[in-house]
């Protein structure tokens, strides 16, 4: 680690969230050094740590040597067995989600950043948005929790909607919603509601999850979850409901901003040694979970249990 405050953070991957979310955040943060970028694509990584003025490397564990902490912004089973690679080089790990999307490869990464001391942090996004996150928060401190629910309607593959991303990140095309916005659905859910000790799983029209969720603490949920939503039908909300009543989760925020606050989160687990609540762990837990939630559809339905 660096003898100031601020930490030397390294950047995998070279695609638009790269590019539109994590180099232009790590640049501008206070406490970061953006040292450097490596991609898969040699020539974007030049491009990109051209924009930046910052290196590009040919070599991943040369960057890794470079730096105290890797950001990823690549596809999950990709991100994996790099990040066992950064955290046995001693780099703190800010992780896209899903972590991964085979529970073996998570709990790979979660081994790895504990056998170096290394503190990690899965950016799923509302976890870190301010407005969310204080809700989040004042959820997780009230009881009596009945049921939820979390709807994640997006049209990414629907006429009009972002071709750079769509063309730029195959595996969501391959994976679908269950694996791309699950996780999102799952990080505002579990914290509120408890670990979920069982899971069903349904198809809807295109690519859509229909999930139901049993909780560890008592209370059930649901999630829809889809990126092949019409234009019109699409949107974001979270509904609990308790024996305090309804609420409703405040959406909206810029990715930048949240992510700023997940290098924040990072920072400080890295300089107590506290493990934040959405580090690799939890993303092994909702890797653990999805892939519970696939074996359920390919068993027409059925409730398996959830990995431990």
């Amino acid at each position: 680690m660096t003898s100031t405050d601020a930490l030397r953070f390294g950047l995998v991957g070279t695609g638009p969230w790269a590019r539109r979310t994590y180099a232009p955040t790590l640049a501008a943060h206070p406490h970061a050094l953006f040292t450097g970028v490596w991609g898969r694509r040699p020539q974007a990584a030049t491009e990109l740590a051209g924009e930046y003025g910052t290196t590009a490397y040919n070599d991943v564990e040369a960057l890794f040597a470079a730096c105290d902490a890797v950001a990823f912004a690549v596809p999950p089973d990709v991100q994996a067995p790099l990040a066992v690679r950064a955290a046995a080089a001693g780099c703190h790990l800010l992780l896209d989600k899903p972590l991964a999307t085979e529970p073996a490869a998570a709990r790979a990464v979660v081994e790895a950043a504990d056998a170096a001391g290394v503190a990690s942090a899965v950016f799923c996004t509302l976890r870190y948005a301010p407005a969310a996150s204080a809700w989040i928060a004042e959820q997780a401190a009230v009881e009596g929790w009945f049921t939820g629910r979390a709807d994640w309607y997006g049209a990414l593959y629907t006429p009009g909607d972002d071709a750079e991303v769509r063309a730029s990140t195959p595996w969501r095309a391959e994976r679908g919603a269950l694996w791309d916005v699950g996780p999102h659905a799952l990080s505002v859910l579990l914290p509120v509601l408890g670990d979920a000790v069982a899971v069903t799983a349904r198809r809807g029209p295109g690519d859509t999850v229909h999930l139901v969720l049993r909780h560890a603490d008592g209370a059930s949920s649901t999630a829809a979850l889809s990126l092949t939503t019409p234009k019109a039908a699409g949107g974001v909300s979270v509904e609990l409901r308790g024996a305090a009543g309804v609420f409703t989760m405040p959406t909206g925020g810029a990715a930048q901003e949240s992510l700023a606050l997940a290098v924040d989160t990072l920072l400080e687990s890295a300089r107590t040694g506290v493990p934040s609540a959405c580090d690799a762990r939890f993303g092994l837990r909702l890797t653990e979970i999805l892939a519970t939630a696939e074996r359920s559809l390919a068993s027409a339905g059925t409730e398996p249990d959830i990995g431990e």
